[in-house]
Protein backbone atom coordinates (compact mmCIF):
# COMPACT_ATOMS: atom_id res chain seq x y z
CA UNK A 1 0.00 0.00 0.00
CA UNK A 2 3.33 2.35 0.68
CA UNK A 3 4.26 1.48 -2.26
CA UNK A 4 1.38 2.43 -4.31
CA UNK A 5 1.25 5.84 -2.55
CA UNK A 6 4.34 6.80 -3.28
CA UNK A 7 4.09 5.50 -6.71
CA UNK A 8 1.25 7.88 -6.61
CA UNK A 9 3.00 10.42 -5.41
CA UNK A 10 5.94 10.61 -7.99
CA UNK A 11 3.85 10.14 -10.76
CA UNK A 12 1.80 13.50 -9.50
CA UNK A 13 5.07 15.51 -9.08
CA UNK A 14 6.18 14.32 -12.74
CA UNK A 15 2.56 15.68 -14.14
CA UNK A 16 2.82 18.49 -12.48
CA UNK A 17 6.82 19.50 -14.03
CA UNK A 18 5.31 18.41 -17.53
CA UNK A 19 1.89 20.28 -17.64
CA UNK A 20 3.40 23.64 -18.18
CA UNK A 21 6.15 22.97 -20.72
CA UNK A 22 3.55 20.70 -22.87
CA UNK A 23 1.31 23.09 -22.64
CA UNK A 24 3.58 25.61 -24.47
CA UNK A 25 4.76 23.49 -26.73
CA UNK A 26 0.65 22.63 -27.72
CA UNK A 27 -0.12 26.27 -27.56
CA UNK A 28 2.60 27.35 -29.97
CA UNK A 29 1.71 24.31 -32.68
CA UNK A 30 -1.98 25.79 -32.58
CA UNK A 31 -0.32 29.40 -32.80
CA UNK A 32 1.61 29.30 -35.71
CA UNK A 33 -0.05 25.92 -37.46
CA UNK A 34 -3.92 26.36 -36.97
CA UNK A 35 -4.20 30.04 -36.27
CA UNK A 36 -1.75 31.01 -38.39
CA UNK A 37 -2.60 28.80 -41.49
CA UNK A 38 -2.34 30.90 -44.34
CA UNK A 39 -6.42 30.00 -45.10
CA UNK A 40 -6.96 32.64 -42.16
CA UNK A 41 -5.67 35.46 -43.52
CA UNK A 42 -6.32 37.72 -47.32
CA UNK A 43 -4.12 36.70 -50.15
CA UNK A 44 -3.35 33.13 -48.28
CA UNK A 45 -0.72 35.55 -46.28
CA UNK A 46 -0.26 35.50 -42.45
CA UNK A 47 1.25 39.21 -42.97
CA UNK A 48 -2.04 40.87 -44.26
CA UNK A 49 -5.57 41.19 -42.22
CA UNK A 50 -7.36 38.24 -41.43
CA UNK A 51 -10.16 37.30 -43.24
CA UNK A 52 -13.88 39.17 -42.07
CA UNK A 53 -14.70 37.05 -39.03
CA UNK A 54 -12.28 35.26 -39.09
CA UNK A 55 -11.42 34.47 -35.48
CA UNK A 56 -8.47 31.71 -35.59
CA UNK A 57 -6.59 34.60 -37.50
CA UNK A 58 -7.74 37.58 -35.60
CA UNK A 59 -6.27 36.00 -32.32
CA UNK A 60 -3.10 34.93 -34.46
CA UNK A 61 -2.74 38.87 -35.11
CA UNK A 62 -2.78 39.43 -30.94
CA UNK A 63 0.96 38.87 -31.15
CA UNK A 64 3.89 36.31 -30.07
CA UNK A 65 2.30 36.59 -26.45
CA UNK A 66 -0.63 35.16 -27.24
CA UNK A 67 0.49 31.25 -27.74
CA UNK A 68 2.01 31.89 -23.88
CA UNK A 69 -1.21 33.25 -22.60
CA UNK A 70 -2.60 30.19 -24.65
CA UNK A 71 0.10 28.10 -22.39
CA UNK A 72 -1.77 30.07 -18.95
CA UNK A 73 -5.22 28.96 -19.54
CA UNK A 74 -4.28 25.10 -20.77
CA UNK A 75 -2.55 25.33 -17.47
CA UNK A 76 -4.91 26.24 -15.23
CA UNK A 77 -7.89 23.73 -17.36
CA UNK A 78 -5.50 20.91 -16.79
CA UNK A 79 -4.73 21.77 -13.21
CA UNK A 80 -8.44 22.19 -12.29
CA UNK A 81 -9.12 19.16 -13.60
CA UNK A 82 -6.48 17.36 -11.68
CA UNK A 83 -7.60 18.84 -8.21
CA UNK A 84 -11.13 18.17 -9.22
CA UNK A 85 -10.25 14.50 -8.83
CA UNK A 86 -7.97 14.37 -6.26
CA UNK A 87 -10.07 16.28 -4.10
CA UNK A 88 -12.88 14.39 -4.80
CA UNK A 89 -11.18 11.16 -4.14
CA UNK A 90 -9.63 13.28 -0.96
CA UNK A 91 -13.49 13.20 0.08
CA UNK A 92 -13.67 9.66 -0.62
CA UNK A 93 -16.20 7.21 -1.73
CA UNK A 94 -19.38 8.82 0.07
CA UNK A 95 -20.83 11.59 1.82
CA UNK A 96 -18.33 13.30 4.07
CA UNK A 97 -21.03 14.86 6.50
CA UNK A 98 -22.72 11.26 6.65
CA UNK A 99 -19.60 9.56 7.40
CA UNK A 100 -18.80 11.89 10.12
CA UNK A 101 -22.22 11.54 11.62
CA UNK A 102 -21.98 7.50 10.97
CA UNK A 103 -18.30 7.86 12.87
CA UNK A 104 -20.02 9.89 15.92
CA UNK A 105 -22.64 7.65 16.11
CA UNK A 106 -20.01 4.95 16.27
CA UNK A 107 -18.18 6.67 19.36
CA UNK A 108 -21.28 6.91 21.26
CA UNK A 109 -21.72 3.36 20.95
CA UNK A 110 -17.80 2.69 21.62
CA UNK A 111 -17.85 0.83 18.42
CA UNK A 112 -14.38 1.29 17.27
CA UNK A 113 -13.90 -1.57 15.55
CA UNK A 114 -17.04 -0.98 13.34
CA UNK A 115 -15.49 2.81 13.48
CA UNK A 116 -12.46 1.14 11.77
CA UNK A 117 -14.42 -0.31 9.24
CA UNK A 118 -16.39 2.33 8.07
CA UNK A 119 -13.01 4.15 7.79
CA UNK A 120 -11.79 1.61 5.47
CA UNK A 121 -15.22 1.46 3.28
CA UNK A 122 -14.89 5.31 3.44
CA UNK A 123 -11.11 5.99 1.86
CA UNK A 124 -9.89 9.51 1.71
CA UNK A 125 -7.78 11.89 3.28
CA UNK A 126 -10.93 12.55 5.85
CA UNK A 127 -10.79 8.82 6.71
CA UNK A 128 -7.38 8.20 6.61
CA UNK A 129 -7.12 11.11 9.20
CA UNK A 130 -9.96 9.29 11.14
CA UNK A 131 -8.70 6.44 11.41
CA UNK A 132 -5.23 7.48 12.25
CA UNK A 133 -7.07 9.12 15.55
CA UNK A 134 -9.18 5.69 16.05
CA UNK A 135 -6.21 3.71 16.06
CA UNK A 136 -4.81 6.06 18.45
CA UNK A 137 -7.54 5.88 20.58
CA UNK A 138 -7.52 2.19 20.69
CA UNK A 139 -3.85 2.63 21.71
CA UNK A 140 -4.84 4.88 24.31
CA UNK A 141 -6.74 2.75 25.99
CA UNK A 142 -4.36 -0.13 26.73
CA UNK A 143 -1.78 2.23 27.55
CA UNK A 144 -1.60 1.50 31.29
CA UNK A 145 1.92 4.24 32.36
CA UNK A 146 0.01 7.73 30.79
CA UNK A 147 -2.44 10.19 32.65
CA UNK A 148 -5.63 11.06 31.13
CA UNK A 149 -4.33 14.30 30.01
CA UNK A 150 -1.70 12.75 28.11
CA UNK A 151 -3.49 10.59 26.69
CA UNK A 152 -5.89 13.41 24.95
CA UNK A 153 -2.79 15.37 24.24
CA UNK A 154 -1.62 12.10 22.08
CA UNK A 155 -4.76 11.67 20.39
CA UNK A 156 -5.19 15.56 19.30
CA UNK A 157 -1.36 15.31 18.35
CA UNK A 158 -2.30 12.18 16.03
CA UNK A 159 -4.96 13.96 14.57
CA UNK A 160 -3.07 17.49 13.64
CA UNK A 161 -0.32 15.23 12.01
CA UNK A 162 -1.91 12.75 9.83
CA UNK A 163 -3.84 15.90 9.05
CA UNK A 164 -0.35 17.50 8.02
CA UNK A 165 0.32 14.48 6.26
CA UNK A 166 -2.41 14.36 4.04
CA UNK A 167 -3.28 18.38 3.47
CA UNK A 168 0.29 18.69 0.84
CA UNK A 169 -1.89 16.48 -1.71
CA UNK A 170 -5.06 18.21 -1.25
CA UNK A 171 -2.97 21.43 -1.34
CA UNK A 172 -0.56 20.72 -4.30
CA UNK A 173 -0.73 22.66 -7.78
CA UNK A 174 -2.87 25.49 -5.95
CA UNK A 175 -0.11 27.93 -5.83
CA UNK A 176 0.21 27.15 -9.62
CA UNK A 177 -3.35 28.65 -10.32
CA UNK A 178 -3.16 31.26 -7.49
CA UNK A 179 0.66 32.68 -9.51
CA UNK A 180 -1.32 32.68 -12.72
CA UNK A 181 -4.80 34.82 -11.33
CA UNK A 182 -1.48 37.56 -10.70
CA UNK A 183 0.33 37.16 -13.67
CA UNK A 184 -2.24 36.13 -16.48
CA UNK A 185 -3.61 39.74 -16.81
CA UNK A 186 -0.16 41.37 -16.60
CA UNK A 187 0.89 39.21 -19.68
CA UNK A 188 -2.15 40.08 -21.30
CA UNK A 189 -1.27 43.78 -20.58
CA UNK A 190 2.10 43.09 -21.99
CA UNK A 191 1.13 41.81 -25.13
CA UNK A 192 -1.22 44.61 -25.63
CA UNK A 193 1.64 47.05 -25.19
CA UNK A 194 4.14 45.72 -27.31
CA UNK A 195 1.19 45.13 -30.13
CA UNK A 196 0.52 49.29 -29.83
CA UNK A 197 4.00 49.99 -29.95
CA UNK A 198 4.27 47.98 -33.68
CA UNK A 199 1.07 49.90 -34.80
CA UNK A 200 2.02 53.21 -34.07
CA UNK A 201 6.09 52.93 -35.49
CA UNK A 202 4.17 51.50 -38.49
CA UNK A 203 2.07 54.80 -39.00
CA UNK A 204 5.23 56.42 -38.35
CA UNK A 205 6.99 54.56 -41.12
CA UNK A 206 3.60 54.88 -43.37
CA UNK A 207 4.75 58.80 -43.25
CA UNK A 208 0.63 59.45 -43.05
CA UNK A 209 -1.97 59.04 -40.19
CA UNK A 210 -3.94 56.17 -41.16
CA UNK A 211 -7.27 55.85 -38.68
CA UNK A 212 -8.37 52.82 -40.32
CA UNK A 213 -4.30 50.77 -39.97
CA UNK A 214 -3.99 52.63 -36.32
CA UNK A 215 -7.76 51.39 -35.12
CA UNK A 216 -6.91 47.25 -36.38
CA UNK A 217 -3.48 47.38 -34.15
CA UNK A 218 -4.91 49.08 -31.72
CA UNK A 219 -7.99 45.97 -31.68
CA UNK A 220 -5.51 43.09 -32.38
CA UNK A 221 -3.36 44.36 -29.77
CA UNK A 222 -6.08 44.79 -27.46
CA UNK A 223 -6.71 40.62 -27.89
CA UNK A 224 -3.81 40.03 -25.65
CA UNK A 225 -5.31 42.06 -22.81
CA UNK A 226 -8.87 40.21 -23.27
CA UNK A 227 -7.30 36.56 -23.53
CA UNK A 228 -5.18 37.54 -20.19
CA UNK A 229 -8.42 39.00 -18.45
CA UNK A 230 -10.24 35.78 -19.28
CA UNK A 231 -7.54 33.18 -18.35
CA UNK A 232 -6.96 35.67 -14.90
CA UNK A 233 -10.67 35.06 -14.01
CA UNK A 234 -10.64 31.48 -14.73
CA UNK A 235 -7.73 30.65 -12.30
CA UNK A 236 -9.16 32.76 -9.52
CA UNK A 237 -12.68 31.22 -10.25
CA UNK A 238 -10.96 27.53 -9.69
CA UNK A 239 -8.45 28.55 -6.68
CA UNK A 240 -11.12 30.00 -4.80
CA UNK A 241 -13.72 26.97 -5.97
CA UNK A 242 -10.98 24.57 -4.60
CA UNK A 243 -9.24 26.27 -1.67
CA UNK A 244 -13.19 26.35 -0.21
CA UNK A 245 -13.82 22.72 -0.99
CA UNK A 246 -9.99 22.34 1.51
CA UNK A 247 -11.55 24.11 4.09
CA UNK A 248 -14.89 21.81 3.84
CA UNK A 249 -12.92 18.64 4.25
CA UNK A 250 -10.63 20.53 7.00
CA UNK A 251 -13.71 21.25 9.21
CA UNK A 252 -15.20 17.91 8.58
CA UNK A 253 -11.57 16.48 9.84
CA UNK A 254 -11.44 19.06 12.93
CA UNK A 255 -14.72 17.53 13.93
CA UNK A 256 -14.70 14.10 13.68
CA UNK A 257 -11.31 14.45 15.24
CA UNK A 258 -12.92 17.11 18.34
CA UNK A 259 -15.39 13.85 18.72
CA UNK A 260 -12.87 11.44 19.37
CA UNK A 261 -11.61 13.39 22.08
CA UNK A 262 -14.44 14.25 23.53
CA UNK A 263 -15.69 10.83 23.55
CA UNK A 264 -11.61 9.53 24.95
CA UNK A 265 -12.36 12.27 27.84
CA UNK A 266 -16.34 11.05 28.60
CA UNK A 267 -15.11 7.62 28.53
CA UNK A 268 -11.95 7.86 30.97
Amino acid sequence: MNRTSEFFRSFKNVFSALVIPVALIVSFFIFYLIMGDPANFQGNNPENSPLPGNFLGIIYKGGIIVPILMCLLLTVITFSIERWLTLNKAAGKGSVLKFIQNIKLMLTRNHISEALLLCDKQRGSVANVVKSAMNKYEEMEKEAGMTKEQKILAIQKEVEEATALELPSMEQNLIILATISSIATLMGLLGTVIGMIRAFAALAHAGAPDSVALATGISEALINTAFGIATAALAVIFYNFYTTKIDKLLHSIDEAGFSIVQTFGQRH
